[in-house]
């Protein structure tokens, strides 16, 4: 259960600096902090698309689900 509660923290963590970066970029922060916040903002909409996706039942998108 620890290794678990770890790995936890450890996602709460990169998030919250993910977020950090996309607020420092948002107000101009250094080259290196736009791209940790451009890879956080697409790692959010993968996140949200596939949470979108289960919750439709999966599918290739067009309402197909041939396998």
């Amino acid at each position: 259960m620890s290794m678990m509660v770890l790995l936890l923290c450890m996602g709460v963590l990169i998030a919250a600096a993910g977020l950090g970066a996309v607020v420092w970029a948002a107000r101009g922060g250094p080259r290196w902090v736009h791209g940790v916040a451009k890879a956080t903002s697409v790692a959010a909409e993968l996140a949200a698309s596939a949470t979108k996706m289960s919750r439709r039942g999966g599918g290739n998108g067009n309402g197909n689900n041939a396998d």
